[in-house]
């Protein structure tokens, strides 16, 4: 039995996740963090270790899924392998159930919070950055950036604090959601960060689709090409170049295929 756990927690740390320090075989989804602090439960694992162990696992933010199982396809009998499938597919239903369920209550907090809070003018994070608020709210002491959908609906809210300090709500929905700065006018210009997005409008004129985080630039882009189909879209990446892999740059031409956008890369000065 540990063996089985031991071997699904190193699957988890293969694909980059920080693995739970406890992890319960019970086939209940589970929520962790994935990157060591308490406060981020974007991770979650099923496991099941009756009859052929299998499980799950993922980060909810970034839409990032793995399916696990201790046995291969070619080991398993003709009944082990109908049974595997049938497994599978009732955890994506139970996965699918729980996001839906989250996502719904993450929504009508967010449209409650938003509605309640107050109209920006002026916080420590935009003057720090030089960029205006564009329609962001004030909660407390936390600028509140409203993530919605191409039909306007708030799903979910990122909050900055002064410091800079950046925060989504817990189980709300990320993919396919942005920051709209502007009306579109020619061209839309698709990127990462709020302060990226405002100093991009502030400087062009051209509107902007803040799409929070690399990994949901190409949701984003398909959402509005589906909206805008003779727009022209530009994704403007961040280009990560001392981030293994290079996240930025990846993600961004990943979204400029699925769309037929322009990508626009950043040019750095070389040092003196």
């Amino acid at each position: 039995m540990n063996d089985l756990i031991d071997q699904f927690r190193q699957a988890i740390a293969a694909a980059g996740l920080t693995p739970p320090t406890e992890i319960i075989d019970d086939g209940v989804i589970h929520r962790f963090s994935t990157n060591g602090k308490p406060t981020h439960k974007n991770g979650w694992y099923m496991l099941h270790t009756d009859g052929i162990a299998a499980g799950a696992f993922g980060d909810w933010r970034e839409g990032f899924t793995q399916n696990w199982c201790s046995k291969t396809d070619t080991s398993m009998t003709e009944a082990e392998r109908v049974a595997h499938r049938e497994r599978v597919k009732a955890m994506q239903r139970q996965r699918e159930d729980d996001l839906a369920q989250r996502q719904q209550l993450a929504a009508a907090d967010a449209l409650k919070r938003w509605t309640a809070a107050t109209l920006c003018t002026q916080h420590d994070y935009l003057t720090r950055k030089g960029i205006q608020p564009h329609g962001a709210k004030i909660e407390g002491d936390k600028l509140l950036i409203p993530m919605r959908d191409t039909a306007g609906t708030v799903h979910s809210l990122q909050t900055i604090a002064p410091d800079g300090t950046k925060m989504f709500m817990s189980g709300g929905r990320v993919k396919g959601c942005y920051f709209g700065i502007g009306k579109p006018k020619g061209a839309l210009i698709v990127c990462e960060g709020i302060a990226t997005g405002a100093s991009i409008h502030e400087c062009t004129g051209h509107a902007v689709a803040v799409a929070f985080n690399a990994g949901n630039l190409e949701a984003v882009a398909v959402a509005l090409r589906s909206k805008y189909p003779a727009l022209k879209i530009i994704i403007a990446a961040d280009d990560d170049h001392q981030t293994p892999g290079n996240p930025g740059m990846t993600k961004a031409t990943a979204a400029v295929q699925a769309t037929g956008a322009t990508l626009a890369v950043p040019v750095f000065k070389a040092a003196a």
